[in-house]
């Protein structure tokens, strides 16, 4: 029987509160299989921006846990899809549809095998770069046209498979590493919604952690 906390989490969550104008999206695998793993980077950053804004990804809707925020005075629906990393783009196309969001105005945290662990990297739009979380995206979009913030894990070993490498565990210093990284997260978010996208890649790209 859900307590009356979670009565007024929900309420709360389907109250009308302005028009949705952006989604952030944080991609990841659900379950406690991958909690812990470098491809639920997404996931982990995005649960970081969530508790500094004092919210919690926790409705389920269009597939996906979600929850609405205020970044610089726009409204924004941050979500993490519940559809495993290769089906992500579902999840995304189901909520942009619905709030009638264009690829410009979707925001996406995904790991990145091509950048050292510790730094970040923002990019107004791109190819998927081999992450399948992207590549959903990206052809539920039919569009490449969407800002994203990649966080690093690193190339593989030589001795590993790369579903080995992605899956696997992270650190609990790994982990806090990309909760510092979620922190500037969420300053680059409102950056962006803010339209300073240019500002918001000349202060974090390349920035270590």
């Amino acid at each position: 029987m859900p307590s009356i906390f979670d009565l007024f989490r929900k309420i709360a969550n389907t109250e009308p509160r302005g028009r949705i104008e952006y989604l952030l999206v944080g991609l990841g695998n659900p379950g406690d299989r991958y909690a812990k793993t470098r491809h639920n980077c997404g996931y982990i950053a995005i649960d970081r921006i969530a508790e500094r804004h004092g919210v919690r990804i926790s409705y389920s809707k269009f597939d996906a846990l979600t929850c609405e925020c205020d970044f610089s005075g726009k409204r924004v629906l941050m979500m993490k899809p519940m559809t495993y990393m290769n089906l992500s783009g579902n999840a995304v196309e189901k909520a942009a549809s619905y709030y009638k969001i264009e690829p410009e105005n979707v925001i996406v945290l995904s790991d990145d095998i091509n950048l050292q662990p510790g730094r970040m990297r923002i990019r107004k739009s791109g190819s998927p770069g081999g992450h399948n979380g992207l590549e959903s995206i990206i052809e539920m979009l039919d569009s490449e046209a969407f800002p994203r913030i990649r966080i690093g894990i690193g190339q593989k070993p030589a001795d590993y498979e790369l579903k080995d490498w992605v899956l696997g565990k992270l650190t609990d210093e790994e982990i806090e590493t990309v909760r510092r990284i979620g922190d500037c997260c969420d300053e680059a978010v409102g950056m962006i919604v803010s339209g300073k996208t240019d500002e918001a890649m000349g202060k974090f790209n390349g920035m270590a952690f």
